[in-house]
């Protein structure tokens, strides 16, 4: 498997320098700090950082300058027990590290997101779903126990029998209840190193979803793409994919061998990636997915990590960046509302450059946790001087109907639409505070959406 070298010393310190999230918007500047035992850094650190894959300013400081407790270094792994599947290891360890000594023994994260280059902390710090959440729910419904560093100094094993308040705020909370140390959860045995995977097309918006939510009653693992940039009767048309683990008798008699992966070189200007040539893009997309149409058994990085084979695949965009817009929205009232959202940005010309639909089950235990029941969009969208507006009339929608947004993407969503579309919140705040009196951790998403100082 091809993995990022480590060329960092095991600890550094480094000058104020300018740190993104993964859409390269905003930029803040910070001192990244980092140290093999994790607790030698956090002292004067205001929030944790691991790969910087949140897509907006959650992973960045409040106020430009301010130290960030960097996880990369304390990546180990410290006991795993096979009679129970329960894996303990520190914040900054990666997903791919774990799969790539896990999977070949049988053993899986029970979640995943859509990149394994994401840490444990991470993960447990945007309650992280994936193409399972119908039948698996979030990563933190696998959680046994994290071990937290608060703002006092003191370092508490919290679970869902021990500070538990404490426990369901980490959940989904950006890292803003304290430093996570250590996480244990749950592994899941599987029967193979292969994925089973079936394909299906559809020519509208209404099709693909009635059949999104269909599948997730037969199929553990679900994921739907559709074209939301060509003009009708192109507009809306998508591809199903669904998948299960491979059983030994349907899976390749050897392991998946290493994935090939690319670098983006950081040459691409703004202008680059025209909406011309994803449209393009979007037709040949869906005339594969024509002819792929079936079963068949993929690689499980094909399946679930499939832009994790171009390195930097964020540089595309250019230096400008773009924001990912990911919402989810209810299906009690129906599939009109998910119509009329989606057919708004069709009104407002939004550059949606991609679009991953996915099923939605249980809300889980994390205050703020993302997922509810019903569907989810990520919307990919290039960085204009009319985003803003954009994600203002999608979140005007969003609060309308019930849905709310994902703070791991998020970079633009105004104060007051959160807090309408949020219930939860004044419960998250009133439990950080309980723990945080001071509010020491804070990140810019803090100070953007709960007005925190900067």
């Amino acid at each position: 498997m091809s993995t990022p070298k480590e060329t960092t010393p095991r600890r550094f310190c480094s000058p104020p320098a300018p740190v993104t999230g993964w859409g390269r918007f905003p930029a803040r500047e910070a001192r990244l700090c980092a140290n093999e035992d994790l607790p030698l850094v956090t002292p004067h650190a205001t929030l944790s950082r691991g790969l910087g894959r949140s897509y907006g300013d959650a992973a960045l400081p409040a106020k430009a300058g301010d130290a960030l407790a960097s996880t990369v270094l304390a990546d180990r792994l410290l006991c795993f027990d096979p009679e129970t599947g329960v894996l303990r290891a520190e914040a900054g360890c990666p997903l791919w590290r774990i799969i790539e000594l896990f999977l070949p023994r049988g053993w899986f994260p029970p979640v995943t997101p859509g990149t394994k280059y994401v840490t444990l902390g991470g993960m447990v710090a945007a309650d992280v779903h994936g193409k399972m959440h119908h039948s698996q729910g979030t990563f933190g419904a696998h959680v046994v126990s994290i071990l937290l560093e608060v703002s006092d100094g003191r370092q508490i094993e919290c679970s869902p029998e021990n500070e538990t308040e404490l426990f369901d705020a980490t959940l989904g909370g950006m890292g803003l209840t304290g430093h996570i140390l250590e996480v244990a959860f749950r592994m899941q045995k599987v029967p193979s190193p292969w994925i089973l995977e079936e394909v299906d097309t559809f020519p509208d918006v209404r099709s693909l979803l009635l059949a999104l939510r269909d599948a997730g009653q037969r199929w553990p693992f679900t994921v739907a793409w559709a074209d939301l940039l060509n003009p009708p009767p192109l507009f809306g048309r998508g591809a199903l994919m669904k998948g299960r683990w491979a059983s030994p008798e349907e899976a390749p008699a050897h392991p998946p061998a290493a994935k090939k992966s690319f670098r983006v070189p950081a040459v691409f200007p703004d202008w680059f990636l025209q909406p011309w040539m994803v449209r393009a893009f979007n037709r040949l997309y869906f005339y594969r997915a024509q002819r792929a149409k079936g079963g068949r058994v993929v690689h499980p990085e094909t399946f679930f990590y499939p832009l994790d084979a171009l390195h930097d695949w964020n540089r595309v965009y250019g230096p400008r960046g773009f924001t990912q817009y990911q919402c989810v929205l209810p299906v009690e009232q129906g599939f009109d509302v998910h119509e009329r959202f989606l057919y708004r940005l069709r009104e407002l010309k939004a550059p949606v450059f991609l679009a991953v639909i996915k099923d939605c089950g249980p809300e889980g235990r994390g205050i703020l946790s993302f997922p509810r029941p019903g569907i989810s969009y990520a919307l990919d969208m290039p960085l204009s001087d009319r985003t803003q507006h954009i994600v203002d009339e999608l979140n005007e929608i969003v609060v309308a109907v019930g849905g709310r947004i994902y703070l791991a993407k998020d970079a633009l969503t105004r104060p007051q639409h959160f807090r309408a579309m949020e219930p939860r919140l004044e419960r998250f705040l009133t439990v950080r505070r309980k723990w945080d009196p001071s509010l020491r951790f804070r990140s810019a998403l803090s100070a953007r959406l709960f007005g925190d100082q900067a």
